[in-house]
């Protein structure tokens, strides 16, 4: 099996990067591209995201076919997908940080900022949350409700099919922190940065 973390300068993805090989080991094959034919080779594909919705938006654009060849796996192929932070957020249909943009469109909705409450929740939303699994999700597998996991974000984001939701968080109000639809796969929070649950989320997503 091969796995292909996109790299499309979206930050610090080493930990993603790690995380990924320690739970792999040697079974599966991981690798590190924006090469379109290597991803589009590949059984499963991780798109992370860190920094601002557009600027991750700006980064799959900056790379000439990377959108259509995603499109391709995704929408045609059906292939699995897992998006971490930004990059489950580019899964909507716009996105409202910094300005409006355009998001992937796969799973229609928005990304909008957390409701702060006039200051009562600090934004951003770091640390560890727990989370309320309200649906049974492949990449929960074994992994118990409440399990805390970690957050590093300022936009949630807000599908227009609620039934396409997998878990919430409660920080200001039940933020969506992971999504599933078909092959589809998402986290707000990051897998790679919460401890043995995250890792074995991880391990869910390369058995599916």
């Amino acid at each position: 099996m091969n796995i292909t973390i996109v790299d499309y300068k979206s930050g610090n993805i080493s930990s993603v990067i790690n995380s990924f090989i320690e739970v792999a080991k040697d079974k599966v094959k991981i690798e590190v591209t924006s090469d379109l034919n290597k991803i589009k080779s590949s059984d499963k594909v991780v798109l992370p995201g860190q920094g601002s919705f557009k600027s991750c938006v700006d980064g799959l654009n900056n790379i000439s076919g990377l959108i259509d060849t995603l499109n391709e796996f995704v929408i045609n192929n059906k292939k699995p997908l897992l998006g971490i932070c930004v990059g489950l957020q580019m899964f909507a249909d716009i996105g409202y940080e910094e300005t409006e943009t355009r998001g992937l469109g796969w799973i229609s909705g928005k990304v909008s900022k957390i409701d702060n409450q006039n200051g009562k929740y600090k934004l951003p939303h770091i640390g560890w949350n727990q989370i309320n699994i309200v649906k049974e999700s492949k990449i929960f597998k074994d992994i118990e409700n409440n399990s805390h996991m970690y957050f590093v974000h300022s936009y949630e984001f807000i599908p227009k099919d609620k039934n396409v939701i997998s878990a919430t968080t409660d920080y200001s109000s039940n933020v969506v922190c992971a999504v599933e639809k078909e092959n589809i796969f998402g986290t707000q929070f990051h897998p790679e940065k919460s401890d043995k649950i995250g890792l074995k989320i991880i391990d869910n997503f390369i058995n599916l």
